[in-house]
Formats: C-alpha cells, sequence, structure tokens
C-alpha cells in the first residue's frame, strides 16, 4: 500500500525514483511509516537539506504542501502518527540508530539523518568548536605589524584590521564579506603578518577554492595584492603562487570517492585559505577538515549571503550566524589592543564558542553611493523590495531591469545576448591568443535559474548560437564543435586536471587542430582535444550556482515568467553581485520581487550542534 502510494508521488514529481528505491533498501514493506520516512529523507537530501524534521512528516508539511490529498493519504497509511509516536517509531526500527552503531538512519532529536550525514555534520561542529585556546603571539609585535599594514585606528572600527587579527589570534577563522569589502586583500596582509611573526617558522601555506574559476580569481587577486606590500625577497617568497582547487588539493581518485589526502595522511601544510567558503558543501568540508595536520591554521573566506551549496548543506550560513552574537568580553578587550579599535557594543552574552574566531567585513570598497549594482545587492539581501525597485527605476547608469511579457521582449533578450557575446567571437576571428580570448570571454555573461525551457541554460544557448550564427559570428557545421565554443565541465576529471565548472573555448592550436582551451589557476592556458573532455556543455547561458567565484563586466540575468521555489533572495544576490560595472535583470516585477522576499532554507543541525559543544 504504501509503496503504490509513493509510487504516486513520484508521479506527481514530489519524489524521485531513488527516493522509493532507498526507503525499499532500509525499510520492510511492512513497515509503511518507516518506509515513508526514509523517503522523504531522501528527497530532503537530495534538495540539499542535510537532515529531515519530524514535523516535516505531519499531513499539513508532507511533501511541502503540494499534492495534499496523496500528503493525506500516504500520511494515513503510515498509521497517523504524531511528532511524539514518529520518534517511538522510528528509534523501534533497526535501521534507525542515535550514532553510536552502525545504522543507516540516525535520528538525534527532532531530526533524522543518513548515517553519512550525521557523521559529517558532527565532525566539522567539533572541529569547529575545538579552537578554544588562543595562538600564542607577542601582542606588542603584533600590534606594531598590523598598525604597519593596515594602517593606525581611527574612530570607525576597520573592521579589514580586525579580521586579520581575530585569524592571527585563532587556529581557525572565517572572514565573510560581500563583494568589494577586501577580502583577499584582507588575507594577503594576513598573511604578511603570519610570516613577520616568525621569519624562522618558514610557513608552508597553500590556497585552495571549490573550482578552477575562482581558484584562478583567488592566484590572480592574492598575487596582486601582495605584491603590493613592503616584503623582503624572503618573505615574499613564502607567498603562495598557485591556488587549487579542493578536488585536487585533496588529491580525488578518477572513479572514487577516495582521496589520496585524510585523517591517515594529512596534507603538507601549515596555512590554508579557502576562498568561496560558502560553495563548500558538508561533506567535502569534512573531508577536508579531516585532511588538515593537527596544529594548521586554517582560514575560510566567502560571502555568507551568496548561495549554499549545490550539494548538502549551508556550512558557511550556518557557522556565521553566530557572528551577529559578537564577541566575548575577553575577546573585545583582546581585539582592541591587537588593533588599536574600539569595539563598542560587541560584547556578547553566553554563546558558541565559534563567536571569538568570526568577522564580517562590513564596508564595501568596489561599490559607492552612485552604484546602483552596490545599493540593489543591499536591498535584496535584506528583502527590501521597494527599495530594490526604487534602485531599479532610479536610472542608474549601472543596473537596468526589462520585462519578458512579450515574444518581442524576448527576441530583445536575445539580441543583447549576441551582441555581448560578439567582442570575444571577433577575438576569435582575428586569431588572438586563448588567454586573450578567454579573458574577452569573461566580460559579459548570461545567468539562469533553470536548465530547462526558454528561459533556462538549456533553451537560452541553444537560441543564443542560432542568433550568433544568423549574425555570420559563428560557423556551425553538421558537428556540435566550431571555433569559438564556449563549454563548461559538468563533471571532475583529476587525470586532465579539469574540474566542475572550468570554462573552455575552441581555438586552433599552432596545428591548425581544433582544441578547447581552458586558463588554469596559475594563470598559464592548456589545451585538450574535445574528444578527451569530460561531460560539458555550451557556455553562453550558465547557471547562477555555476557562476559563482566568476565575476563578469557585463552580468544578464533571466529569471522565467512564473514563480518557482527555487528563485530566492539568495540567488538573486549572488547573481547581481556577479557583475563588476553592469547588470541587466530581465525579469517580471512579480516574480524578482517574490524572489527577494524568499530567503533559501537549508535545513541542518549544525548551528545547534556548534552551540552545544560550548
Amino acid at each position: 500500500m504504501m509503496i503504490a502510494l509513493l509510487d504516486q508521488a513520484v508521479a506527481h514529481g514530489v519524489l524521485r525514483p531513488l527516493d522509493v528505491q532507498f526507503a525499499g533498501v532500509v525499510a520492510a514493506k511492512d513497515e509503511p511509516d518507516i518506509l515513508l520516512a526514509a523517503a522523504c529523507l531522501s528527497a530532503e537530501a537530495g534538495a540539499g537539506h542535510v537532515c529531515l524534521m519530524l514535523d516535516q512528516l505531519q499531513m499539513g508539511q508532507l511533501f511541502a504542501g503540494r499534492q495534499p490529498e496523496l500528503a493525506q493519504a500516504v500520511w494515513l497509511a503510515a498509521g497517523q502518527p504524531d511528532i511524539a509516536r514518529w520518534r517511538q517509531r522510528l528509534m523501534a526500527c533497526a535501521a534507525v540508530g542515535d550514532g553510536s552503531g552502525a545504522t543507516p538512519l540516525v535520528l538525534q532529536g527532532q531530526r533524522l539523518y543518513l548515517q553519512r550525514m550525521w557523521q559529517s555534520e558532527g565532525e566539522v561542529a567539533v572541529f569547529i568548536s575545538s579552537d578554544r585556546e588562543h595562538q600564542v603571539v607577542d601582542e606588542a609585535q603584533l600590534r606594531a605589524i598590523l598598525d604597519r599594514l593596515f594602517g593606525a585606528a581611527t574612530d570607525e572600527p576597520d573592521w579589514q584590521k580586525i579580521a586579520a587579527a581575530v585569524a592571527a589570534t585563532r587556529r581557525i577563522a572565517v572572514i565573510s564579506g560581500g563583494p568589494g569589502t577586501g577580502k583577499t586583500a584582507t588575507v594577503a596582509k594576513l598573511l604578511a603578518a603570519l610570516v613577520q611573526l616568525d621569519e624562522r617558522a618558514r610557513l608552508r601555506i597553500q590556497l585552495a577554492a571549490p573550482t578552477g574559476k575562482a581558484a584562478a580569481r583567488l592566484t590572480e587577486s592574492l598575487g596582486s595584492a601582495s605584491r603590493k606590500l613592503a616584503l623582503t625577497p624572503t618573505q615574499q617568497a613564502l607567498f603562495p603562487t598557485e591556488a587549487a582547487t579542493l578536488h585536487r588539493l585533496l588529491g580525488v581518485q578518477p572513479n572514487s570517492q577516495r582521496m589520496r589526502y585524510h585523517r591517515g595522511n594529512p596534507l603538507h601544510l601549515d596555512v590554508l585559505v579557502v576562498d568561496e567558503a560558502s560553495m563548500v558543501d558538508l561533506p567535502m568540508m569534512a573531508r577536508l577538515i579531516a585532511a588538515l595536520p593537527e596544529r594548521a591554521r586554517v582560514i575560510f573566506l566567502g560571502d555568507r549571503d551568496q548561495l549554499a551549496s549545490v550539494e548538502a548543506g549551508a556550512v558557511l550560513g550556518d557557522i556565521c550566524r553566530f557572528a551577529e552574537q559578537g564577541y566575548s568580553e575577553a575577546r573585545v578587550a583582546e581585539l582592541s589592543r591587537l588593533t588599536g579599535c574600539l569595539l563598542r557594543g560587541q560584547q556578547a552574552r553566553a554563546e558558541a564558542a565559534v563567536r571569538d574566531s568570526l568577522c564580517l567585513l562590513r564596508k564595501s570598497y568596489r561599490f559607492d553611493a552612485k552604484s546602483g549594482i552596490g545599493q540593489l545587492a543591499q536591498a535584496v539581501n535584506v528583502g527590501d523590495v521597494a527599495r530594490a525597485r526604487a534602485v531599479i527605476d532610479g536610472g542608474f547608469s549601472d543596473v537596468a531591469g526589462y520585462s519578458l511579457a512579450t515574444t518581442e521582449e524576448y527576441q530583445a533578450l536575445l539580441a543583447v545576448c549576441v551582441a555581448g557575446y560578439r567582442d570575444y567571437l571577433k577575438q576569435v576571428s582575428a586569431g588572438a591568443d586563448a588567454a586573450t580570448v578567454l579573458a574577452a570571454f569573461g566580460c559579459f555573461q548570461v545567468l539562469c535559474a533553470l536548465r530547462v525551457g526558454p528561459f533556462g541554460v538549456a533553451g537560452l544557448n541553444q537560441r543564443i548560437e542560432s542568433g550568433l550564427q544568423h549574425a555570420g559570428l559563428i560557423h556551425r557545421s553538421l558537428g556540435r564543435w566550431y571555433l569559438g565554443r564556449p563549454v563548461m565541465i559538468g563533471r571532475n576529471d583529476s587525470a586532465l586536471g579539469l574540474y566542475n565548472g572550468d570554462i573552455g573555448i575552441a581555438l586552433r592550436d599552432g596545428r591548425g587542430e581544433l582544441r578547447v582551451h581552458f586558463l588554469l589557476p596559475d594563470g598559464s592556458v592548456k589545451s585538450v582535444q574535445p574528444s578527451r573532455l569530460p561531460t560539458h556543455e555550451t557556455a553562453y547561458a550558465m547557471t547562477v550556482h555555476k557562476s559563482q567565484g566568476s565575476e563578469f563586466d557585463h552580468t544578464l540575468l533571466v529569471l522565467p515568467t512564473h514563480f518557482l521555489p527555487l528563485l530566492t533572495r539568495e540567488l538573486v544576490y549572488t547573481a547581481i553581485t556577479r557583475a563588476r560595472t553592469r547588470l541587466s535583470l530581465y525579469a517580471a516585477n512579480g516574480v524578482l520581487m517574490k524572489a527577494i522576499c524568499t530567503p533559501t532554507q537549508r535545513r541542518s543541525g549544525l548551528a545547534e550542534r556548534l552551540r552545544r559543544e560550548e
């Protein structure tokens, strides 16, 4: 009976076939309640949640309120359990445990987990909360170094200087800030401070990021920032010259979940900087933590307000919740001594220990008061629809909004897309080198919320290609490959050194052979035969998720004409903040405003476990 009802849920799109198959593995056919709970847990994991809350198994919450008649039938078949009854039934099941044994499912309080997710969440919570002891530093020496690097204190708190002091006195630090707040510049000065604190240490410093594009940006920006610092040749030599992707750093094994570096074979480093940490999912964070040497420092950088990771969890966002609590009284005094900044109102009541390892960068140096992009990002971030609408309609030169209500407006969108890619394709026709073409391609990018349909990646890529062909900018033959075709890698291939999210462009090499050229994190270019590429797709349009870690001079965001649950505040904010100098929004007003009012919710127990670890 329950299996038949769950199959109906699949037919209605509220469950996946995988969810029902998983339920059938962990529960018997005569356990309808466990079958339902397991299927719903699997669906939650597929949607990026770490756990299933038991109140989601109540009739009004089942299937997120979709298909209410089916939800009622399923709940009745499960025996109409309330939350207390759910706990009793789950704990009586052999497939469910409290984490002390090897069971597929773990029940902790009101949260039901897959065993692997429960374990990963616990490992992250223990690691983050373990940093309770200060790193031993000479306060007078550190104060002098910070004053040289950041300047003397002023009346207003210098949050970059405070962030450096936080990280210099803790083994684990999290620095979060929006676009233009100077995260990379702060870390460059922080690393300079660490190097100068003990030049004899010969620190082994490693940079990493979740994607190849983010790693390349970190390499470029940190290298540029470090060259502006007054460092000796010996000190400058300690700065890393290349950032690695997390997969490459950990040594992902081909066709395997195993990593070369793990708890039994830790990484060879003293300091690790991880950029774009909002993109790091819970399992990857757990693997990274396991591979760290016992006494290594780790500094996580990111924007807590961006989209959470594609896979399960919102680790950076969960950790940064405690930043609003302020620092402990002792920490306020210490940071004031180290920076000269007066931290009024920062003292916190008893909260999680992690609060003393956090810092939010609050001032944007990229967007001034005349910047529509900056003002729009701020309005979206706080869910202020009136202000967002005012910015879009305010005549700012860097922000423009367009409707997509008619066929004519859709055709105008496609014309803008063709014009946006004209410059890089002219470079291709002129025979420019691969680095120049790749840089030119990065000046303009179409972003989508969806993957399919006329407003999604697949539909727009097809229509943009047709428009470029009609304009004579590309020349497609019978095959998929043509000169200038941009592609995005969809699956890691450590043997080739290509990773999910890497972008390449098809160009002729010196022998006239068509190869796909990729910009590597160290600034060099590698080329690969098209036939050797792992899973890939044309990249004139990409999802907002895939754009994280990238920036474009002109960003164009396309939203569907009807609201969907995946349209959230964080998605819109992330898309806006990909734009350096110009943003074009193609969206119905109602859809855009509802998205701004819809914050992302990722269910997990990480924040609660961090609080308990106090």
